[in-house]
């Protein structure tokens, strides 16, 4: 078994940041992987929509408050992107190469996670089987990040490590766990 904690930073701008913190835990046991992510803070102040009755696969996630990781396979270009609202909605696209070939990943057809949320606090688990995707004896490197989109519009990019001059979640040099 693999567990790791993270804590995310934001990417340096000029921009007024919230009063925020984003930590959480990643697991992989044998094929079974488990992420949780926690928000602490002035949840109040950030952009959250409502819980979703009929949560669904959908696009463009990453415009809102999105919460993603990144699984890249070791000693390979391919990675997929997992995207999960705090409204239930959620999609995973597969990559061939750096932001090339990008397609929703077929073999997920469902991804539940839970959240719940308190007045300081919002917490996002998911737990799902890596089998349709990886193979279990198929190393990883994982990059974990955040999109936090506030009241007012603004949006802050969170992350492991930010690699480049700009917040760019796809760089594969800020897949810097490994799983």
């Amino acid at each position: 078994m693999n567990n790791q904690s993270f804590s995310l930073q934001p990417f340096p701008s000029t921009n007024q940041l919230l009063d925020l913190k984003i930590v959480g835990k990643i697991v992989r046991n044998d094929n079974q992987l488990a992420i949780e992510y926690t928000l602490l803070g002035d949840i109040e102040e950030v952009a959250l929509h409502p819980p979703s009755q009929t949560p669904s696969r959908k696009h463009e996630l990453w415009q809102d408050t999105c919460f993603e990781f990144f699984l890249g396979i070791k000693n390979s270009p391919k990675y997929w992107e997992f995207n999960l609202s705090p409204a239930g909605h959620w999609n995973v696209y597969r990559f061939d190469g750096y932001r090339q070939g990008m397609q929703e990943e077929a073999a997920l057809i469902t991804l539940p996670f839970i959240l719940q949320q308190q007045a300081d606090s919002l917490e996002l688990t998911l737990d799902f089987d890596l089998d349709k995707i990886i193979p279990v004896e198929q190393a990883l490197e994982v990059a974990i990040t955040t999109v936090i989109k506030d009241r007012d519009g603004e949006v802050t990019y969170w992350a492991l490590t930010h690699q480049g001059a700009e917040a760019d979640f796809h760089r594969r040099d800020s897949f810097i766990m490994k799983l």
